[in-house]
């Protein structure tokens, strides 16, 4: 049978899809009939299936034409599958240690299969949750980050290339479109789609709604997210879109990519951090204060930043006289002065990542889509009180991130509301 158009796959035709595509079935072992197929889509979009052969797996992830989490009553392209298979590729290049490998795309069926992260593989926010701590975490994402970000950029890169690529990324528009709602219009006006624990937050909601000072950095923030295209960033980039073990870390679901500005991805998830750091009370029990495990997430983000930093201005020296069109060696030529650019453009990515990061915790207390962390704590009163300080905190950070300095003062602030 002929997979010619679009429709969705259940168990027994993605048996016969694999059967037909040699991409696939090559990568499995010669008895498709020992095949065990599991759909394990927990998302908001999405069917994920685990496929596992006689001597190979792999997942496949199919978009559908409308939001999985809400039905058909609200649409979604499901062309978002090519820009995710895209991305992947692209990052997977780059940062091949911590991006699965895709094996097959499939335009028309908006499908890809690739890599299966096998167990004890779990996603990240799980892991946090649960209060596992994760050595070689911030050296993984600082990694990540550092390279997908610089080398997408025009540090690295010709205009000519630049644009080329930010071209191909335009048509993306529509989780882009998305983003723009849940992140930077609705948390600010009365939607159906916001929601909070109630009543405990009802007037945490509504000082968000009535804050001019709020309202004005974020719609500077706004206008950078929609103009910008510093670099090809993930544009989903949480705790739920890094699958962990205590030395792997692998990123997954760049299907919101789109050419940004880079602060979108890394406050992404430093500001989801920020929210496990602040749900760490409501998972606190007689046999476990967490206080060491808030210290270890705090040390976690003090040390991603900082080793993104160090990371990403390296890479910056060791192509300082390559193709990159952004500072032109023969204008940039003095020692004093390439510094003073490096110290600006960095001073400004750590303010972006600070904007952007508070924008994202802000939306997962008071918009549509929540995090686990918070949702798992069963006790409304506590879950608000935990909510509270981290709204708090994203608050401050938005109106106030032109002041710090540094990684370490954003922790001592934190600390402080804690």
């Amino acid at each position: 049978m002929a997979f010619t158009e679009f429709r969705p796959l259940d168990e027994k035709s993605l048996k016969e899809y694999i059967e037909a595509t040699p991409s696939l079935s090559s990568k499995l072992g010669d008895k498709s009939d020992d095949l065990t197929i599991k759909e394990v889509g927990d998302g908001n979009l999405n069917f994920v299936f685990i496929v596992i052969g006689t001597s190979g797996s792999f997942v496949i992830k199919q978009a559908l034409p409308y939001i999985r989490c809400i039905g058909e009553s609200w649409p979604m392209t499901k062309e978002r599958a090519y820009y995710e298979a895209r991305a992947l590729k692209e990052h997977g290049q780059l940062c091949p240690d911590h991006v699965p490998e895709v094996y097959h795309f499939d335009r028309t069926m908006s499908l890809i299969g690739m890599r299966y992260l096998e167990p004890p593989h779990i996603i990240l926010r799980k892991g946090l949750i649960a209060g596992v701590e994760y050595p070689l975490l911030a050296e993984h994402m600082s990694e990540y980050m550092a390279k997908t970000l610089f080398c997408t950029s025009l540090l690295y890169r010709t205009t000519t290339e630049h644009k080329r690529a930010v071209a191909e990324f335009c048509g993306n528009v529509e989780l882009c479109r998305l983003t723009e709602q849940v992140v930077f219009s609705d948390p600010y006006k009365v939607s159906q789609f916001n929601r909070w624990t109630s009543p405990y937050l009802d007037h945490d909601a509504e000082a968000v709604r009535e804050d001019n000072t709020l309202k004005l950095e974020i719609a500077e923030l706004k206008s950078k997210f929609c103009e910008r295209t510093q670099a090809l960033v993930h544009g989903d980039l949480h705790t739920g879109s890094v699958m962990v073990t205590l030395d792997s870390t692998q990123v997954i679901d760049p299907e919101f990519a789109f050419y940004g500005p880079m602060g979108f991805d890394i406050g992404a998830y430093v500001g989801n951090l920020i929210l496990a750091f602040f749900a760490q009370d409501g998972h606190a029990d007689e046999g476990n204060d967490r206080t060491a495990y808030k210290e270890w997430i705090l040390r976690t983000i003090e040390e991603t930043w900082t080793l993104f930093y160090q990371k990403f201005t390296a890479l910056w020296h060791q192509h300082k006289d390559g193709s990159g069109e952004a500072y032109l060696p023969e204008i940039y030529n003095k020692p004093e002065l390439q510094k003073l650019v490096q110290e600006k453009y960095m001073e400004d990515l750590f303010h972006d990542t600070l904007g952007f990061g508070a924008a994202k915790m802000i939306r997962r207390i008071v918009g549509v889509a929540h995090v686990e962390d918070f949702e798992s704590i069963k006790d409304d009163s506590k879950r608000a009180a935990c909510e509270r300080r981290a709204l708090e905190v994203a608050k401050m950070l938005l109106k106030e991130r032109r002041n710090f300095q540094d990684i370490t003062g954003v922790v001592s602030a934190i600390r402080k509301v804690s």
